[in-house]
């Protein structure tokens, strides 16, 4: 078979599956599924368009579609899907929360033969009138409108006192139909004719007006006022709009005629991070309006979202607009406008109270914007170079916030949660800001700013509190705490008076500031010099700053029961007997006389304000309870699964499943389902033990603990979740595994020595080598499973690669990346029909990854054929087209030089 005709043969196949309209084939995806070199598909593919065997939509990557002639308008389809995925119309409409609205009304505009009549509900200022021209403008761009289409507004209540005005100028009347009526007149349903007519305020129609909408969208009849029979015709989407409970203000009949409606929630009630986009666009406006950059405080920002209230994105405008008003009148840097809090009018300074009730919300503003955001008229969000280079300078950022929030008249205790949110943003900023020269190490970085005893101190401080707390990062650190002790020095060397702003905001009672006083002690020491004890309180806020929340990576248990105190009961009972403090119990009561969608509502908005990026685990008793899942996922855009008939033994599995480190949300969601319950000898027993792999290094801690990490993941994705990993020293070896013994079944040990225990004995570098079936074929069970279950999966691999490009990367998250890197050598082994051993594996991997950041960074490097040698031209073909999964999914083009090196490797 030639090879067009193969290519034709396949595309006919993937059309019979159904798979035809739903996206199409990629010249990529034939080549690999053919194995044909790409150009030569995309040869035979314009040759089968030109004989109109088959279409194609222009686009990146350009579609091809198997035609067979029934299809009249593949065309059409092909453009409307097209639109349906990436759609400018509703662009302007921020946000992911709003996707089942922008759905709804897609699907609108698209059903047949004219569109669904559309009701759209929501408060003064939400954008529903922005809503409906959105849907006309979908409607053109997929062609179900022409351009030249009308689209008319009428706004009901500008008639609202004369109900005959009204009717004649939505119908339009007959001459004298009434006083004054000389001539005949059109009305505004003939002028929409072929169109959409949009009425706002929709309620302000009365009764029979309604009634006369309502026969119009039945009939596609009407007549104007003054005549008696119902002859005119017009073919007219009705899309209608109001603030008010449609069953209390509509009548019936007109209600039950407009079958779609769409709700469109408050601002207040949207997710942080689309207020923090919305206002930035509101700002770019405004920049735009009057050519000139802005510049905007991070504290200014949370006071315009946190004063947010029933006027919604109406009153966000206007507040943004005002105070681009008031910064153009106190402009004192012709070449910017200057928006800080100090120039706030006190309605608008009162939301920064309402924000600091709602803390992760003030973190996720401050990780996004840091201290301030600019915006300028070409949206580049870059300002004149005269106000870049900010210094790092700890002490006047927090006297300049401390005195405007107390200036308030706000609470100490909401002060602090403010500046501990608004430290650790502004030193993560500072801290990329210094990473960008990604060629020189931490340690070189900082010498470039502070002296070499210096930066040998500060790493000596930075293990002591890597000891004690959880850092965030390391790194941010050090550069955190190398240029504050830099700048204490200056201030003491310049003998600056000083005034501590923190004064009785700190508590002394924590561990922070425990260790605040040991760094206070080791500076005085080491530098022979006396610091004053206030210095203490700065040192505290920097820790508190940059501690890690551990339980913010855990997945979020929700149990909603009926009945006043169930729920809480239920939860209540599970954290005295589990004792994991780590775990988010959220208990849910629904009071029998609570209505549903109230209850919806309260859970809503109790997980809004939680850190769900794990995932939600929604443990419900019976009835509405257990359909609430789909709903919230499609209201918060979480992952969300539910356990139905839930009881206490069930919650204390799911705890136990959930504390585990690395479980995934599927994974406790079906081990959960075949749970049946404790029994007896579960709790009880003490003759049956449980089972347990112990992993031996020298001191019971690093290596041992990230064997375990890595052992934890193999079982886990061997699917088993009960065995539990304790790491154990090397010095104390033989008295602690006796002790083991005696309460656990000990299966295996694996580590740097052989304990010489009745249990098989794994080498460390039996696991690092990849070996992973080793560990499984030892376990009960397992034996003919495990290299199956592991063929496809090197666990060791991925944790060895993770780690390493952890220590490189900086503008790419190896969490994220680590599965496309690992799935690229996957398809290096296929193409080339080879295994390559761990060590190139890991080689090709960390190198990939460092070209792609290199891409990013515009700082490729070139191929050195002299000391590399030559490439075959056929090898660097097949590596450039496995490399296109980047360009599919990161949008990074990896240039001839780096797939060259990546060539050489193999």
């Amino acid at each position: 078979m030639k090879r067009i005709d193969r290519i034709y043969a396949y595309m006919k196949q993937v059309y019979e599956t159904g798979a035809l309209h739903e996206r199409g084939l990629t010249a990529e995806q034939i080549a690999q599924k053919l194995d044909i070199l790409r150009s030569n598909v995309s040869r035979e593919l314009n040759e089968l368009y030109r004989q109109k065997k088959i279409e194609k939509a222009n686009g990146r990557p350009v579609r091809y579609f198997y035609s067979d002639g029934k299809i009249k308008n593949i065309k059409r389809h092909i453009e409307t899907k097209k639109v349906n995925e990436h759609s400018s119309a509703f662009s302007k409409f921020v946000g992911v929360s709003l996707k089942a609205q922008i759905d709804q009304a897609k699907a609108a505009i698209i059903y047949p033969p004219n569109g669904l009549h559309t009701l759209i509900l929501g408060q003064t200022g939400v954008g529903k009138t922005l809503f409906a021209h959105m849907m006309f403008e979908y409607g053109r761009e997929i062609g179900h409108f022409k351009q030249n289409t009308p689209f008319i507004t009428f706004n009901c209540a500008d008639y609202y006192n004369n109900p005959q005005l009204l009717i004649s100028h939505i119908f339009g009347h007959a001459k004298g139909a009434f006083t004054g009526a000389d001539t005949s007149a059109i009305g505004l349903i003939e002028s929409a004719d072929e169109g959409v007519l949009f009425l706002d305020e929709v309620h302000r129609l009365p009764p029979e007006g309604q009634e006369m909408i309502f026969y119009f969208m039945d009939t596609g009849t009407f007549n104007r006022l003054g005549e008696t029979k119902r002859e005119r015709k017009a073919r007219v989407l009705i899309i209608c709009a109001t603030t008010e409970d449609p069953d209390s203000v509509l009548t019936k009949t007109f209600k039950r005629r407009i079958p779609n409606i769409i709700e469109i929630p408050p601002l207040s009630e949207r997710p942080v991070e689309e207020k923090l986009e919305i206002t930035k666009l509101l700002f770019l406006r405004e920049s735009r309006c009057i050519k000139r950059p802005i510049k905007v405080s991070g504290d200014a920002i949370k006071a315009l979202i946190g004063s947010i209230g029933p006027g919604n994105v109406g009153q966000l405008e206007s507040n943004v607009r005002l105070l681009c008003a008031q910064g153009l009148l106190n402009i004192k840097n012709r070449k910017y406008i200057d928006i800080d809090y100090h120039i706030l009018p006190s309605r608008i300074k009162s939301g920064i109270l309402a924000m600091s009730t709602k803390r992760q919300d003030m973190a996720a503003i401050s990780a996004t914007i840091g201290n301030e955001f600019y915006v300028t008229p070409d949206s580049k969000g870059k300002l004149p170079k005269e106000v870049e280079g900010e210094k790092f300078n700890l002490y006047q950022m927090v006297e300049n916030k401390v005195k405007i929030l107390k200036g308030e008249g706000i609470a100490d205790d909401v002060v602090q949660q403010v500046m501990i949110a608004d430290v650790n943003a502004y030193l993560k900023n500072f801290y990329l800001k210094q990473k960008q020269n990604v060629t020189l190490s931490v340690h070189d970085r900082l010498l470039k700013i502070i002296d070499a005893d210096m930066v040998d101190f500060t790493q000596q401080v930075a293990d002591l509190v890597a000891e004690k707390i959880n850092l965030i990062s390391k790194e941010r650190f050090l550069y955190a705490f190398g240029l504050h002790l830099s700048s204490l020095f200056a201030r003491i060397k310049e003998k600056k008076q000083f005034r501590n702003s923190l004064s009785g905001m700190v508590n002394t009672s924590t561990l922070e500031f425990e260790l605040a006083q040991e760094i206070k002690a080791l500076i005085e020491s080491h530098y022979n010099i006396e610091i004053a004890n206030s210095e203490m309180e700065y040192f505290a806020m920097l820790l508190q700053s940059l501690k890690q929340e551990d339980i913010t990576d855990k997945i979020v248990i929700a149990v909603a029961m009926h009945g006043n105190y169930t729920a809480s009961s239920v939860c209540d009972v599970a954290r005295k007997l589990f004792s994991a403090t780590k775990v988010q119990l959220i208990p849910f009561d629904m009071p029998l006389e609570c209505k549903p969608n109230e209850m919806l509502e309260r859970i809503v908005e109790r997980l809004r304000h939680i850190n769900c990026s794990q995932g939600v685990l929604l443990m419900a008793d019976m009835g509405s309870l257990c359909n609430f899942g789909p709903l919230i996922q499609e209201k918060l855009n979480i992952s969300i699964l539910t356990i139905n008939m839930v009881t206490t033994p069930l919650v204390l599995e799911a705890m136990r499943k959930v504390d585990m480190a690395g479980v995934t949300l599927q994974a406790v969601y079906d081990s959960l389902k075949s749970f049946g319950g404790y029994d007896d000898s579960t709790i009880l027993s003490s003759k049956e033990k449980k089972d347990i792999i112990i992993t031996i290094c020298s001191s019971g801690e690093g290596t041992a603990e990230k064997l375990k990490q890595m052992i934890w993941d193999i079982l886990l994705n061997a699917g088993i979740m009960h065995i539990k990993i304790i790491p154990i020293s090397i010095y104390d070896m033989k008295e602690n595994i006796k002790k083991l013994s005696e309460k656990y079944n000990i299966l295996a040990s694996v580590g740097i020595m052989d304990p010489q225990i009745d249990a098989p004995f794994i080498p460390l570098e039996t696991i690092l080598s990849g070996k992973d079936s080793a560990l499984l074929c030892l376990l009960p069970g397992m034996a003919h499973t495990a290299p199956q279950r592991i063929e496809d999966s090197n666990i060791v691999l991925r944790h060895l690669c993770a780690d390493a490009l952890k220590e490189i990367l900086l503008y790419l998250n190896p969490d994220k990346v680590i599965n496309l890197l690992i799935e690229f050598v996957e398809k290096l082994e296929k193409i080339f029909g080879t295994k390559f051993s761990n060590a190139q594996k890991l080689k090709i991997v960390v190198h990939t990854g460092c070209a792609l950041e290199r891409q990013i960074t515009h700082n490729s490097i070139k191929y050195n054929k002299a000391l590399a040698g030559e490439i075959e031209p056929l090898k660097l073909d097949k590596v450039k087209r496995t490399a296109s999964v980047f360009e599919r999914i990161l949008q990074i083009t990896l240039d001839e030089d780096e797939l060259s090196y990546i060539v050489a490797m193999i």
